[in-house]
């Protein structure tokens, strides 16, 4: 599944997620599942594990709920 963001697009399937950036360097990060936190509230995607560590924002909660249905992992409020 391909959700759009206004910093790009998220491409996201029950086992990673791969987030290509619209800059000049067109940056690409790629996570596990695993490595994934989303967090509610701030709606924050942050992934940690095997030597990396990133974080962006989503512009709003419903694209985070998406990418976590899609994910199969839950949205953590802090």
């Amino acid at each position: 599944m391909k959700v759009t963001f206004s910093e790009g697009d998220i491409i996201v399937n029950p086992h990673e997620m791969v987030v290509r950036l619209n800059n000049t360097s067109r940056v690409t990060m790629q996570a596990e599942t695993d490595a994934l936190t989303l967090i509610g509230g701030v709606n924050v995607i942050s992934a940690v594990g095997s030597g990396m560590k990133w974080s962006i924002k989503l512009d709003n909660a419903e694209q985070l709920e998406i990418l976590a249905q899609e994910l199969g992992i839950a949205i953590e409020f802090y």
